[in-house]
């Protein structure tokens, strides 16, 4: 009895369109990501966040909840969460990063960030845990999916982001 209630709770999600992958983003912190990465390496997407910030919510709640996005995320990075006014103390690159009440948020953050302190912002660090850009704003599913592509693999390296958007939206 028990096996047909889940068969027709299952088939009800698939008619009503619900059925969905349980996969998550493999969240980690910056800590956990840099140890992966010297056994296995592998760019780093930072999510740089802070709790008070609604766009970050949105962005948690809708993009990062996409399932093309979790694979893609999980496959080709080590998913960071920074929130970018913890008081912890972070290490990164042989170099403490503390908290700075006048500032309101870690110096991480501010490095990260280039000193433009926006949430939410998506940072993108590459095998050797060196920075290769952030990106500002609130950005929905295609927009995650095409940046990520874009570092990820390497296209940074060979044409200007400008060039692959036009490219890519024809």
């Amino acid at each position: 009895m028990k096996f047909f209630v889940v068969v027709i709770g299952l088939l009800a999600q698939y008619i009503n369109g619900n059925c969905q992958n349980n996969e998550k983003i493999h969240w980690m912190s910056l800590k956990e990501a840099t140890n992966k990465n010297l056994m296995a390496p592998k760019k780093i997407f930072i999510d740089v966040y802070t709790s008070w910030c609604g766009w970050c919510k949105r962005m948690d709640a809708t993009t990062f909840e996409d399932d093309a996005v979790i694979k893609y995320i999980n496959q080709k990075f080590y998913p960071v969460k920074l929130d970018a006014e913890t008081k912890d103390t972070i290490y990164y690159r042989n170099k403490s990063y503390v908290f700075v009440p006048e500032y309101k948020s870690n110096e991480i953050a501010a490095y990260l960030l280039n000193g433009k302190m926006g949430y939410p912002t998506s940072v993108y660090l590459d095998e050797k845990m060196e920075l290769i850009a952030p990106v500002q704003g609130y950005l929905d599913k295609d927009q995650l999916l095409q940046v990520m592509k874009y570092f990820a693999e390497d296209l940074y390296k060979t044409i200007k982001w400008d060039d692959y958007v036009k490219a890519n939206n024809k």
